[in-house]
């Protein structure tokens, strides 16, 4: 933290899955028909970096993208709530956020206003990764949108946004900014090692290039239906031996399995909203996640200090 907000005290919002779950899943297809217009206007980048959507100061952004000679961009408003379509030759298109736009009627209204801003694209048109399997053109069972609970989960976004931000300038090699996949709404990290990962089993054209190289991940879950309370985690790719007898602070972290057979280090987001000092309770997960999975894989972890990473912070004691 910066300044004299080091002595801010944080009051941070719960974010009880069940509470919010009909808003959380309106909100996600919204993302991801979003997060697909993404796809379609930019070119491919390493480890999918042009896929995420991006924090602002007002909620989320695709970032500049193009369709043929004409760049837009595409942000969700969350204190206006409202949807903004912009481009490069003047153009400004919005649409209301409200209760009881549903999936379809959102899906057809953003690409009517990308059509009158000179963008005519065509998106896979289907969720990915959920469990719902409705097209969103046809999608008119998902249509709750709570501006309160949208607005407390836009402020565990920007404060955790914060605190990501803090902790990656700890480290000199290559990490990537905060970003939310839309995929599954993870708000996430990832610092690299710079050395080449072995070939993984799986070798459909997401997962490869993935991991194409040793990686530690962070990030923040807001909760699905697999794993139902709002956590930030964290994984080393490839897997170590041994990862998962490495200590984590603060005490209520653990090691759990993960669907694919790794592992995961949690903690629970009401455990760090709920401490004495949330901010260096969430960075002193971080950085015991991060020792856990850098020592154990052999990383150079001195090589990767940076001159802004506090000593203090090394082999972190729980709080």
């Amino acid at each position: 933290m910066h300044g004299d907000q080091a002595g801010v005290a944080e009051v941070l919002p719960p974010l009880p899955l069940a509470a919010w779950w009909p808003t959380k899943v309106t909100l996600h297809l919204y993302c991801q028909i979003m997060g697909q217009i993404r796809l379609a206007a930019t070119a491919p980048h390493d480890h999918w970096s042009n896929v995420p959507l991006f924090l602002t100061i007002r909620g989320l952004t695709t970032r500049r993208m193009r369709y043929g000679g004409l760049g837009f961009a595409i942000d969700f408003d969350f204190l206006d709530h409202r949807l903004v379509v912009r481009t490069d030759a003047g153009s400004t298109e919005s649409l209301a956020l409200h209760d009881g736009l549903s999936v379809k009627d959102f899906h057809e209204a953003l690409l009517g206003l990308l059509d009158r801003s000179g963008v005519h694209l065509t998106i896979g048109g289907k969720p990915l990764e959920v469990p719902v399997t409705t097209p969103f053109a046809e999608d008119t069972g998902h249509s709750s949108y709570d501006e309160a609970l949208v607005g407390r989960f836009w402020r565990v976004l920007s404060w955790t946004d914060a605190v990501f931000e803090e902790f990656e300038a700890w480290f000199s090699g290559k990490t990537s900014p905060a970003r939310l996949f839309w995929h599954s709404m993870d708000l996430a990290i990832t610092r690299y090692s710079g050395r080449h990962a072995p070939q993984r089993s799986r070798t459909d054209p997401v997962t490869v290039e993935s991991f194409t190289h040793e990686m530690i991940g962070f990030g923040l879950s807001p909760g699905d239906d697999r794993k139902p309370e709002a956590s930030f985690y964290s994984c080393t790719q490839p897997e170590p031996p041994d990862l998962t007898l490495q200590p984590l602070c603060p005490q209520q972290a653990r090691w759990i399995p993960f669907c694919d057979g790794t592992h995961r280090a949690i903690l629970a987001w009401e455990d760090v909203r709920t401490s004495a000092d949330p901010r260096r309770t969430l960075l002193t997960f971080l950085q015991s996640a991060y020792e856990a999975g850098g020592i154990t894989a052999g990383w150079q972890m001195a090589d990767f200090e940076s001159t802004y990473f506090p000593a203090h912070a090394r082999n972190p004691r729980c709080p």
